[in-house]
């Protein structure tokens, strides 16, 4: 993702603060790229979150409220590849809303916050406006997950690299302690899910 937003900085030749506010309006980029952007733009963190969190959020309301007529529109086009990329959205929906769907506001909330590709703003808000979620609720959730998403992001972006510069940590240790904390946060889940399933065989 890096590379590619690098690409565009050099093609476009844009002012920083409008370019990582403009990639954070795209489905798939987003705010960790919108942040991504900034910091290789050297746009203060003071001015990148906001730009970075008003930029993701703002296609979301017109998503939540509109998405199923434009999905109903394009369909009627009968053009094949059109017919696809909503079938496409439709099932990455239908994925993705077991797990929002289980917890509502709190389960969106996580789901716009963690910053991986599958996840974030433009997923959530086509799952609310697919399956009906309460508009307050998704709007508050969406802004939550965007501040906890731009935590995240911060310090992978801003954060560790200010320490690697400032205290000269070689990047070999930085992705070292990055990978184990990963491999315990997966273990943890992993292990989690084992005692459950023992716990209902037990009760079963």
């Amino acid at each position: 993702m890096e590379s590619f937003i690098s690409m565009l900085n050099d093609t476009l030749h844009m002012n920083g603060q409008l370019f990582c506010f403009l990639i954070s309006m795209f489905p798939i980029l987003e705010l960790r790229g919108g942040l991504i952007a900034a910091a290789l733009c050297k746009v203060p963190l003071w001015q990148a979150l906001p730009l970075c969190i008003a930029g993701n959020f703002l296609p979301i309301p017109f998503l939540v409220l509109f998405i199923e007529k434009l999905l109903k529109f394009l369909r009627k086009t009968k053009l094949s590849p059109v017919v696809k990329f909503v079938d496409f959205l439709e099932e990455k929906a239908n994925k993705s809303a077991p797990k929002i769907m289980k917890h509502k506001t709190f389960g969106l909330t996580i789901f716009v916050g963690i910053p991986l590709p599958v996840t974030g703003a433009w997923t959530g808000g086509l799952v609310a406006g697919l399956f009906k979620f309460n508009l307050k609720q998704t709007f508050i959730a969406t802004i939550l997950g965007l501040c906890m998403s731009s935590a995240i992001m911060t310090i992978i972006t801003y954060v560790i690299p200010w320490i690697v510069t400032t205290y000269h940590i070689p990047m070999s240790v930085i992705i070292t302690v990055l990978v184990a904390l990963v491999v315990l946060v997966v273990g943890f889940f992993v292990v989690k899910s084992i005692i459950k399933k023992k716990k209902n065989k037990t009760t079963d």
